[in-house]
């Protein structure tokens, strides 16, 4: 996944499932999961393009057995957030962490409990790069 690839939303519920699974699954065993804990009944050409997306941008991987292909996933769902940040960071905030912490805070969107929190984090880092 060298060049990474945000996730649509629904390419995200899949790989939800997928992760949750903790194991190969196939596209049918995915369309019983959908229509049975999710109400969404979909045609099994629907989930195909799905899991050909997600394959095709790297964090699922296929493997042909019999006449059906099971899906396991590339990559675990704190790679994926960790890629998904740094993707977000370096497009968005020019890959400083200041400014995007400064547009939260300027947003008002830490409260001093969180800014507290994050003082010690940043804190407790430091120290462990330093020591």
């Amino acid at each position: 996944m060298a060049n990474f690839q945000k996730l649509s939303e629904t390419e995200m519920e899949v790989m939800q499932i997928i992760w949750e699974s903790g194991q190969p699954i196939t596209s049918g065993e995915l369309l019983d999961i959908f229509a049975r804990n999710k109400g969404k009944e979909w045609k099994g050409q629907t989930i195909a393009t799905f899991l050909a997306r997600l394959v095709e941008k790297g964090v699922l991987h296929s493997t042909k057995q019999g006449r059906a292909n099971t899906y396991t996933p590339r990559i675990s769902p704190e790679e994926y957030r960790s890629r998904e940040a740094k993707s977000v960071l370096d497009t968005l905030y020019e890959g400083s962490v200041k400014n995007f912490l400064t547009a939260l805070y300027d947003g008002k969107k830490l409260t001093k409990d969180e800014l507290a929190e994050l003082r010690r984090w940043f804190a407790k880092k430091a120290g462990e790069v330093n020591g």
